[in-house]
This record gives structure tokens, sequence and C-alpha cells, in this order.
């Protein structure tokens, strides 16, 4: 069995939104292709790109389209009520003609190699699932797909997955069947079954709680939103080796805020530890981590942390940055 697990990428390229459309209530679906009609980057299920939609509006979204079509680059944006102004940006302003500067792909969500999946999806969180299922049913793999939303017609891709697998899609319309029970859903998996769960963070927590007792199944999860963090910040120090400054990071501010403050160059996008742009190398020190990406082994290692949002354990930290 064979899973596609290119790289992440870098790259910052202008591209062109070819085609907008309303796919389901408070949901568009853009269709990006390069200006003069190049391959866009490779990518793999699992990766988003970042849209840097104006100066003061980036915003992290799932590409849900065919990794095997270079041609274009797909995501399909939600209209955040209560949100900070990109999807309202997305929804409103943008219009097919349009320019938009894009960041990656990058992929900290990435689909692993396993003989049965079990997909589980909330709202908009169905769109890094789309390009999972059609990569399990396309190798041969046991895969089912709770996909879960407020009504049917809020479901993007619904009724595309229904008709394309059939059964092995279960649609949960919450003011038809209600909460679904995914603890119980998760009890029933398998032995050795890769769980992928990507929505509201009510959602994620029952799968994280249900799959804490579950140790012969591999959860995945991807958020949308920063976890919530509990516990008192104190400050500290930071030393960035290759800018040669040592630094105070205050309870109230950021190891990043406080670097651009002092004139270092960081790459950075979402703030909340969500999307992976400003991950640093760590060469000293043990970091507190407060994001939402980074794997158990991977806090453990210690060797890289999101500058955004986590801090330090002890009194000075040492970067790579």
């Amino acid at each position: 069995m064979t899973v596609n697990t290119l790289p992440s990428a870098d790259l910052d390229l202008e591209v062109l939104l070819a085609h907008k459309e309303t796919i389901a209530d408070g949901v568009v679906r853009l269709v990006f292709r390069h200006p003069a009609g190049d391959q866009l980057p490779p990518w793999a299920p699992g990766a988003h790109v970042d849209l840097l939609l104006r100066p003061d509006i980036v915003r992290q979204y799932s590409l849900c389209g065919d990794p095997g079509d270079r041609s274009v680059l797909e995501v399909a944006v939600l209209r955040e009520r209560a949100g900070r102004g990109g999807s309202a940006f997305v929804h409103d302003a943008l219009r097919p003609g349009d320019r938009v500067r894009i960041r990656g792909p990058r992929n900290h969500f990435p689909f692993v190699p396993a003989e049965r999946y079990l997909f589980i999806a909330g709202g908009i969180g169905i769109t890094p699932i789309v390009p999972m299922v059609a990569a399990a049913d396309e190798n041969g793999a046991d895969w089912q797909l709770l996909y879960g939303g407020r009504s049917r017609s809020s479901m993007a891709f619904a009724a595309r997955l229904r008709e394309k697998y059939g059964d092995r899609v279960v649609l949960w319309p919450q003011d038809e069947a209600g909460l679904p029970d995914v603890r119980g859903i998760l009890r029933a998996a398998v032995t050795g079954t890769a769980v992928y769960c990507c929505g509201p963070e009510r959602l994620l927590v029952a799968a994280e709680e249900a799959c804490a007792v579950l140790p012969d199944v591999a959860l995945h999860l991807e958020r949308f939103s920063a976890k919530e963090i509990t516990g008192a910040a104190a400050g500290f120090d930071v030393e960035l080796t290759r800018s040669g400054l040592t630094l105070t990071v205050p309870a109230d501010r950021s190891i990043l805020e406080v670097a651009e403050d002092a004139g270092v160059p960081v790459l950075s996008s979402c703030r909340e530890g969500v999307c992976g742009t400003c991950e640093t190398p760590v060469l000293a020190g043990v970091p507190d981590h407060r994001d939402s990406l980074l794997t158990g082994e991977e806090r453990a290692a210690n060797e890289t942390m999101m500058i955004c949002v986590s801090r330090s354990c002890g009194r000075k930290l040492v970067l790579d940055l």
C-alpha cells in the first residue's frame, strides 16, 4: 500500500482565483490556478495553504481537491460569524479573476499508511478528510466516514461523498439525529485502526478522551482554532543565536512578538499554534509547548517549538533564530 507523503513546502506565489461557488449553507469553494497556467506545488492529503488575503489578514485553509491534479488548488471556507474577518473577506470581497498570494502547502496532519481507517468530521472539518477518503479508497483500505453537521444543507461535499462511496459514508445531521456518539463509535473500532478527526473542539475532545483508553487505536487530530491554555505564564529570557540577541519575554507577550519588536524577521501566520508557520528549532532549554500541532513524541524530543504560543519551562531558551 502506498500513500503520498510528499514533504511540505514553504513556497510563496501568486495564484488566480479561477472559480468560486457556494457548496453548502455558509460555505464557498475556491479553485485557484497559476496565472501563467503552470503546475502548482505538489501536496498530500492533510495539507493546508496560507492565503495572504490582505497585509493584515492571513488565514490557513485545508486543501480539499485531488493531489494528482497539479493544475489547481482547492479550498472550502466557512463564514465564521464570530471570526476575525478572514472568512468574511473570502465570502464578500474575493471574486473570480482576483489574484491572491499563497504560502505552502504545509502538512501537519499527514495521512499515514494503514489497513483500516475511521474518519470523523464535523462541519467544515470535512475539508482535509475528503482527499484522505479518496486515498484510502484508491489504496483498497477498509474505511468508514462519520460526518456530522448542523443540518444536511450545511454539510459541504455530503451529497458527493454519499453518491461516490455509498454506505461507507454515514451522514449525521444534528437537527435530525442529535449529536453523534463519538465515544461509542470509537469503542467499537477494530485494533489497528487509524482514526482521523477534524472539526469543532468538543468533537476533538470527545475523540481524545475515547482514544485515551484505546491503546491500539492511533488518533490523528487537526484543530482549526487554538486549544484552551491553562496555567499561569511567567517571564523568561530567549537567546536567538543567528540574530546574536538575548531578549526578555514578559508574561503577557509571546516570543514571536518580542522577536518582531527587536527587528528579527520571523515567518508567522495564525499566531494561535495551529498552522506551524513559526516552528523554530530549539538548541537549549525546555519549551512549555502550548500549540495544537506537535505530537507527544515531538514534544518530548523538544527539538522545535511554535513561538507564537509556546513558552519556556525554565528561565532561558536558546533558539536557532
